[in-house]
This record gives structure tokens, sequence and C-alpha cells, in this order.
């Protein structure tokens, strides 16, 4: 989530630029955005960066999504994603990427910049219930319908923030910190319904009934109006997952 100091419209045409800094080399960087609107309602544009990138862009509204969380809906039969003896079911969110994802003593663990697992299946409104473990200044995440993520993250004992362990990543603050040290199997219980979102992190409710009010970085497509995966982020530092229950709800 970027700051937009420079924001204009001029002859039909709308500029903004912002600079950051790049999150893997350190190095401060520059982007520039030019757009139209076209006549379907989308806008079309190009994306200039500092360091020589260009990308073209299409944008899109964001859908309305009706349905809310409010006590209309019951639970389906809950599904076991990962079978404890291989990853069936899961793939490499990069194609041609080695997974770098194994089997350890009942969970499935990656090696240091693996390729993130994406679930076969997609899914809508749901209770997720997954078991991890994070080894020292470790950083991973759990994408719902592969658009927002939950963040994992090896910060024991420091104060909350849009980035800590149970933050809607760069979105919601985490009421309290509810992680335990490096090394320690924690839990998450995530309830999604339509954009409203409640996460209880090791048994402490760090998140109630919250509106998402937009993708985060790990998103892998931006139609919010249909079912997704879920993503499972492997491609920072060592984590494992060792159970997740999906639990679908429907009315």
């Amino acid at each position: 989530m970027n700051d937009i100091p420079h924001l204009t419209i001029q002859e039909g045409e709308l500029r903004f630029s912002f600079d950051y800094k790049d999150s893997r080399s350190g190095q401060p960087m520059h982007r520039d955005y030019t757009a139209r609107l076209t006549p379907d309602g989308k806008l079309e544009g190009v994306m200039r960066s500092s360091d020589g990138g260009e990308l073209k862009w299409t944008g899109v509204r964001a859908p309305v999504i009706t349905d809310k969380d409010d006590g209309s809906w019951r639970d389906g039969t809950p599904v076991e994603l990962f079978n404890h003896k291989d990853l069936t079911g899961w793939q490499g969110m990069v194609p041609n990427q080695a997974l770098g994802w194994a089997m350890k003593d009942d969970a499935m663990a990656n090696v240091a910049g693996a390729n993130n697992l994406v679930s076969v299946d997609s899914f809508w409104n749901f209770k997720l219930h997954v078991e991890f473990r994070v080894g020292e200044h470790s950083n991973s995440g759990i994408g719902l319908r592969g658009r927002y993520e939950v963040q994992i993250l090896e910060d024991y004992g420091k104060p909350p923030n849009t980035h800590s362990n149970g933050a809607l990543y760069s979105r919601i603050v985490p009421a309290v910190n509810a992680s335990k040290p490096a090394g320690e199997w924690q839990a998450y219980d995530i309830r999604l319904v339509g954009r409203t979102v409640t996460v209880v992190l090791n048994d402490q409710k760090v998140i109630d009934k919250q509106e998402i009010e937009g993708l985060t970085a790990i998103a892998g497509n931006a139609d919010e109006g249909k079912p997704g995966p879920f993503i499972l982020q492997g491609d920072h530092g060592p984590v494992e997952f060792r159970k997740i229950v999906l639990t679908p709800l429907v009315q």
C-alpha cells in the first residue's frame, strides 16, 4: 500500500506516480502510471518504472458483493485440503518453476524461495482451520480466494501492525499480538463471508468481522466476484503446514 502524492487528470488522461523502496533489493524506486477510460468503463494504461521496466495494465471496477456475515450462514461438510502424504490438490503459482516443497514429519515444508502453492480447487464463503510453524525471522501467508492474504510472520512479543502475524496484509491490524515463539506450532481459524473476515490466531480473536477494502499483494487475479483458490506462500523463509481443513458456509 503506497501513498500517491502526485495524482492528476489532464485532457482525459489519469496520471499518478509514487516513490518507494524495493522490499528485496532495498533500492529506491519510482513509478509513473498513465491511463484512459474506455467506453466499457475500464482503465487502460501503462506503468513505467525507474529501472526501465514498462507494463501495460487494465483496471476494472470492483464488483458489488452482497454476502454478509449476518448469522444466516451454516457449516457445510468439512474437507481436508492436505492429505498428510503428498502435495495432491496443490500446484505451483508460477508455471514452469520448481515447487520447492516436500513432506516433513507429516507436514508440508518449503525451502527458502520456493514457489507459492495454490489449491487446485476454488472456494467462496468458508471457515478455514490451518496449523503452521515458522522459523526465526521467517515470513509466509495464506491467500484467501487467491486475493486476500492473512499474514504469517515470526514476530513474537512485538507490537501489532498491518504486516504482523494475524494481520490482513497491509490492510487490517490485528487487535493483539497472539503469536507464539519461532518453532512452535500455531493455528489459524479464519472465516470469510463476502468481504467480511474474522481471524482467530491461537484461540485469540484478532480480527472480528471487518470488511476487506481490496486486494493485497498476494493476489493472483482481480475478479473478486468469483470463487478463488487458497495460496500458501513459500517464497520467503521456512514454513510448515500440517493441517488445512476447509468448511464451506452455505445458506
